[in-house]
């Protein structure tokens, strides 16, 4: 099935999208704006960096080693260069195919590569098995950066992803978070005593914003309890937006329920994703939720790899936790939390933007599918709980 993968990717060529500006609007003391184009982002996120006076917190899933890859390294460097303290974090079975040049950084940056496997001797512990999925920039104590958007010339402009910039509070929540991370992995880089990156004040409670994060070291996993929470309470409608979709069975009932109290549930996901076992498994859900009343919407021409929901105009999250396995009990995921109508109003413009770019599955368009496509989805079933 790789090998397919790799196959229908082949010569295809990137197709346009729609997209909507940055958008910034104002919750609890800060701001939050929102960002759905890779290159609007990257370009803030370059503009933050250049202006950092005292301090760079830069923590990535996937870091390619293109011209994308480069001009952040570039940044980051002459970042150190002029005196910022420049910590970067990213992980190393994600970036096994990048060129090791590219992984070879400048002194006066602190670099951890999360290692390829973690675990050391203690291969029964299935606490140290989590990939540092999380994608996460802190400049100074004044910007933070936080979703789904990883590091490549790809995701500047041929991938739909969400990722916000936050002010206020809520950047002391995303500074803990990388020092929490950094601090528990310090000594796998190359000196042994790594002092600690430790922070200098605590910070201000943001009532409007949470920063929710999974430990899998420590067994805290609060993503998928912060939106079962969600739906349960759902009275009017519940906007999914997943790049892959594999839920256990609990996550599942609770959006059949949602959609039979009557809440509008949609779901929306890629047309075709960049992992073809993603989709199949994810296939063998639709009868249950089209059978309730779920809406599920299938984008169009480009890979859709934002992480987001609104629930009820007033709940929504942004993110990089997939509704799977791995993201909600098993990786390092951090998603922002927030409850504003503003922000969650934002977050509905954008999916119905996005929702304009789809194509509806119908049930009896689903119960008309080929019997190789079934046999697949009912061969593929005993996989869904290690995905």
């Amino acid at each position: 099935m790789s090998l397919v993968d790799s196959y229908r990717r082949r010569g295809k060529r990137p197709k346009p999208f729609p997209t909507r500006d940055p958008e910034t609007v104002a919750v609890g003391e800060g701001e939050v704006t929102t960002y759905t184009y890779g290159r609007d982002l990257y370009d803030d996120m370059l503009a933050a960096i250049d202006g950092a006076q005292r301090q760079v917190l830069f923590e990535t899933y996937i870091w390619k080693g293109d011209a994308t890859g480069e001009r952040f390294k570039q940044a980051l460097a002459a970042a150190a260069d002029r005196g910022v303290e420049v910590y970067c974090i990213y992980d190393g079975f994600a970036n096994l195919v990048v060129a090791p040049p590219f992984k070879r950084f400048p002194s006066s940056m602190k670099v951890l590569r999360y290692p390829v496997y973690a675990a050391g001797w203690r291969f029964f512990d299935l606490r140290r098995y989590g990939r540092d999925h999380r994608k996460i920039l802190v400049v100074d104590d004044h910007t933070g950066f936080i979703g789904g958007y990883n590091i490549g010339s790809a995701y500047e402009t041929e991938w739909r992803d969400t990722h916000v910039r936050v002010t206020g509070p809520a950047v002391w929540d995303l500074k803990r978070a990388f020092a929490d991370f950094w601090n528990l992995n310090r000594r796998r880089r190359l000196r042994g005593s790594e002092r600690p990156l430790l922070l200098e004040t605590a910070s201000t409670w943001e009532p409007s914003i949470r920063i929710q994060r999974n430990i899998p070291r420590l067994w805290v996993f609060p993503i998928r309890g912060m939106y079962l929470e969600a739906i349960n309470r759902a009275s009017r409608n519940v906007w999914l937006t997943q790049a892959y979709f594999l839920p256990d069975q609990d996550f599942v009932d609770a959006l059949r329920d949602a959609a039979r109290r009557g809440v509008d549930v949609r779901l929306l996901l890629p047309l075709k994703s960049n992992h073809i076992v993603a989709d199949w498994i994810s296939r063998g859900y639709f009868s249950q939720l089209l059978d309730a009343g779920v809406r599920v919407l299938r984008y169009r021409d480009a890979m859709v790899h934002a992480k987001t929901a609104t629930v009820d105009g007033t709940w929504c999250t942004v993110g990089t936790a997939n509704i799977d396995r791995l993201s909600l009990q098993g990786n390092y995921e951090i998603n922002l939390e927030a409850i504003d109508q503003e922000l969650a109003k934002q977050l509905e413009e954008i999916f119905l933007v996005d929702q304009s770019h789809c194509l509806e599955l119908t049930s009896g368009e689903w119960e008309a599918r080929d019997l190789h496509r079934k046999f697949t989805e009912a061969f593929l079933k005993p996989l869904r709980p290690l995905l």
